[in-house]
């Protein structure tokens, strides 16, 4: 039986912000199984790294006793999460949703444990959901407590449309709460608006509110925004272990330290160690070269985590990549460049037709890959390492 304090000691850790602790500490004393929820929307088909900041606190919930409920919003995934748009977003067909939760349902127990975890859909209760159910449900909050939400607030001083609709997400992913019965919420810190109004709603229901317990967003490949797949700056959980180990490689030294202390289980004290050993002169990359294998060997198995760092290893020998190579930021806008226009614009070639002509000899390779059409495009949210030539190479980090 794990005492309360070793179970705080095991929930704070990378936890941003636990609403209310004092409410937890008094679940935790009574001994029973609590509650646990997290919702996602399918609104894209595959679950990525990002996903598992919150998952991973999940299954220390899990291994502690506690109920998981993995919440699937098909019903509220039709409206568009808007936290954190600066526009209104269309919305998915129930089409796009269900077959969006086919992959969830498939992906998440690559982290959860199969046989100890419940999964939801929303569409259960919301179906159910009377026109007067809705009102009655919008009428417990007031358009000006709405308006206090940030990107809410951002927005209508911006003049940019809000759609009346998006008021209603916040309401229902509370509505959530309520019909689960949760004694806690995960979710993103951009978030927190939503899990508060579980908590409200819950009050407003006769029943106890729920602890809030906010996560910090996973910044993508860049480095700089929050992983996503719209803005393709992400790794997949389900994608294969050479270009998850390839992806993991292509991140910043500084960009590395935050997967370890978001993503990594190794202890605070082997994190604070690497670190240490680094500052002493050791290799950042054999410290990613770590980071690689750990992931891979969490969706796949140990010899996968082997052949894909020995794969990628082959790879750099074959390129002679050098170590210290220079790093460049170019702006490709929201759609994205022709390789042979950023090959341009990092100094590689000194012009996009001779750019074009090293393609087409075979003389240009992406990550180690040898590139043959110069037609592709690269979009924002990534870096690549370019390289021209035997000598000429760039690590180009893709902006917008």
């Amino acid at each position: 039986m794990v005492s309360v304090e070793e179970s705080l000691k095991i929930i704070r850790r990378g936890t941003e912000e636990i609403l209310l602790e004092e409410d937890l500490i008094e679940r935790l004393k009574t001994g029973k199984p609590l509650r646990v929820k997290a919702g996602f929307d399918p609104t894209a088909p595959d679950l990525h790294l990002g996903h598992t900041v919150l998952l991973n606190k999940m299954r220390q919930l899990q291994d502690l006793g506690h109920e998981i409920l993995f919440l699937i919003g098909d019903f509220t995934g039709m409206i568009g999460d808007p936290s954190g748009k600066n526009e209104t977003r269309p919305p998915l067909t129930r089409e796009q949703v269900i077959e969006n939760a086919a992959t969830y349902k498939k992906q998440v127990f690559k982290v959860l444990d199969r046989e100890k975890t419940k999964i939801l859909f929303n569409s259960e209760w919301m179906d159910k959901l009377t026109p007067v159910d809705l009102i009655k449900l919008a009428a417990t909050h007031t358009v000006a407590r709405m308006l206090e939400r940030d990107d809410f607030h951002k927005r209508y001083h911006s003049g940019q449309a809000i759609a009346i609709h998006e008021f209603l997400y916040p309401l229902l992913q509370g509505y959530d709460s309520v019909a689960m019965k949760a004694d806690i919420e995960l979710g993103g810190t951009d978030q927190k608006f939503n899990l508060l109004m579980g908590r409200e709603l819950q009050k407003h229901f006769g029943q106890k509110p729920q602890t809030v317990m906010t996560m910090p967003l996973l910044p993508g490949l860049d480095g700089i925004k929050k992983m996503s797949k719209s803005l393709g700056n992400y790794i997949g959980i389900d994608e294969s272990p050479s270009d998850i180990f390839g992806k993991v490689m292509s991140l910043s030294d500084e960009t590395m330290w935050l997967y370890y202390e978001l993503i990594s289980f190794k202890s605070l004290d082997e994190i604070q160690n690497l670190r240490e050993q680094v500052a002493n002169g050791m290799n950042p990359r054999d410290v990613k070269f770590l980071l690689g294998e750990e992931i891979v060997e969490r969706f796949y198995d140990r010899d996968a985590a082997i052949q894909a760092r020995e794969a990628f290893i082959a790879r750099f020998r074959e390129g002679m990549i050098p170590e210290n190579i220079p790093e460049v930021h170019i702006n490709v806008g929201d759609v994205g460049l022709y390789v042979t226009q950023i090959i341009k614009a990092a100094g590689l070639t000194s012009s996009t037709s001779e750019a074009g002509r090293m393609i087409q000899q075979g003389a240009v390779r992406i990550d180690g890959e040898k590139l043959t059409d110069k037609e592709v495009k690269l979009n924002a949210g990534s870096a690549v390492t370019l390289q021209v030539g035997k000598r000429r190479f760039a690590k180009v980090h893709l902006d917008k």
